[in-house]
């Protein structure tokens, strides 16, 4: 890495940390926005960055538990995996609505059926 990149690295990846918390924090109140995802990245941002706001983060009563949940285990709460597959199936029948070519159809399909996948496999909280 070179000079200027790693002094630049710590002040990005901490604004990042506090863009991508403010962003979870509103996945957490709207019903169809996933915010854990935000959350675990903004942790592994602090976790480079600073120490401190990642403590915070984790140690937080509405936020932490989540992002330990997922540390500690890769678990996904039941509640958030029907969320989450529920949003993906709304958006691809959105997008079946537009006038989006079939290939986009096709590969948007299938990176969400893969995601899909992915998260109901994840055990349990």
């Amino acid at each position: 890495m070179t000079r200027g990149v790693r002094l630049f690295r710590r002040p990005l990846l901490f604004a990042a940390g506090w863009i991508l918390t403010a962003i979870g924090v509103v996945g957490l109140i709207l019903p169809l926005m996933p915010g854990t995802i935000f959350l675990i990245a903004a942790a592994w941002c602090f976790s480079q960055s600073s120490p401190r706001f990642e403590a915070w983060l984790l140690g937080h009563p509405r936020l932490g538990p989540q992002v330990l949940r997922w540390r500690e285990r890769g678990a996904i709460a039941r509640r958030v995996k029907y969320i989450a597959c529920g949003s993906m199936a709304l958006s691809f029948a959105i997008l079946t609505r537009t006038d989006a070519p079939p290939i986009a159809l096709w590969l948007s399909g299938a990176c969400l059926l893969a995601a899909a996948g992915y998260v109901a496999s994840r055990p349990e909280a």
